[in-house]
């Protein structure tokens, strides 16, 4: 076998060497282990470990010799750990000396050891592609911060067009925002519209039944009438119910139409309110939007033909002619 096999066997010897075995703490017990030498062995095999096995081939046989010699030396002290015997005269004195060898072990390996390890980790590094990688990455970095620049005015733009949205918003709450108001009301006169549809109609049936059934009356053998007076008698009594069902008739029929009126009348607000935006957006001038918002309050609040009911007053509306922007004319003198 060569030199160089024999120093790569002895250098791959120690990287591999379990320094937890080094304690024997079971079979020496308390006193004679070597629990103070684990550490310090630990540190100077990982010493070992950064010189790679592949870089002795570039090293002359009196450098391969030497780093055999000093593998071999610091392998025998982990030796004579293993091969301790507590019974052996000066055992105590023994195991002191070889803990305080492997302690002091790290200087010395150290001293001839790193010229060889600064070697090896210089051909194993490529400062050439280091430096490439760097450069590839800073401008990847450069890229990537240019992108999120571009990005973040985008988004600028983004929000301030999202915030000048909230704002048109926010401006059209006091007008179009409020068509809620009209909406909930003209759902609650619907509502009360059909239920005085259904009592209408039932009183409706009512009055033709009793009208029907009154035909018949002076048939029944106890309201059969005898003389004059019961007759008068029934006839008033006739009149008086029906009576009393036509006036409820009217009562009811009267209310639908009310509800049915009131709930087209916040319907057709709602739609003002609901338009008026769009209208006033689309004018050209603040004089042509107070045009359109004097007609939306007229809409509104001005008394409506429905169909249901007739209103008495139909309201002052002004002309057109009174709606447009007043002007003013300098005249130089």
């Amino acid at each position: 076998m060569s030199i160089l096999e024999e120093a790569k066997e002895s250098l791959e010897r120690m990287q591999q060497f379990d320094c937890e075995s080094l304690s024997r703490d079971k079979d020496l017990g308390q006193h004679f282990n070597f629990l103070e030498a684990v550490e310090p062995s630990k540190k100077l095999v990982r010493l070992y470990g950064q010189i790679s096995s592949t870089v002795l081939d570039d090293f002359p046989e009196p450098i391969v010799t030497q780093i055999k010699q000093q593998a071999d030396a610091d392998f025998n002290r982990f030796q004579q750990i293993l091969d301790f015997d507590p019974k052996q005269q000066n055992a105590a004195q023994t195991r002191d000396n070889i803990i305080n060898q492997i302690a002091s072990a790290y200087d010395a390996a150290f001293q001839k050891l790193y010229p060889f390890i600064s070697y090896g980790v210089s051909k194993s590094v490529d400062f050439q592609r280091l430096e490439t990688e760097a450069r590839s990455t800073i401008q990847a970095i450069n890229d990537q911060a240019e992108k999120l620049t571009q990005q973040l005015e985008e988004n600028q733009a983004q929000a301030e067009q999202v915030l000048a949205d909230i704002r048109k918003v926010a401006a059209e709450q006091g007008v179009s925002q409020q068509a809620i108001y009209f909406k909930e009301e003209s759902e609650k006169h619907e509502e009360l519209a059909d239920t005085w549809r259904v009592r209408t109609i039932w009183l409706s049936v009512a009055l033709g039944s009793f009208a029907f059934l009154s035909i018949f009356l002076h048939k029944v053998p106890w309201l059969k009438p005898e003389d004059a007076f019961q007759n008068v008698q029934l006839i008033t009594s006739k009149v008086l119910v029906f009576a009393v069902i036509a006036y409820m008739l009217f009562l009811s029929a009267r209310n639908f139409l009310s509800h049915k009126h009131n709930s087209i009348v916040n319907k057709h607000r709602q739609n003002a309110l609901m338009t008026y935006s769009a209208l006033a957006d689309a004018a050209s001038s603040e004089e042509a939007k107070d045009i359109v918002l004097n007609h939306a309050a007229s809409c509104i609040f001005s008394p409506q033909e429905t169909g249901y009911i007739k209103n008495e007053s139909a309201g002052s509306n002004k002309s057109i002619v009174e709606m447009l922007p007043k002007t003013t004319m300098k005249f130089s003198e």
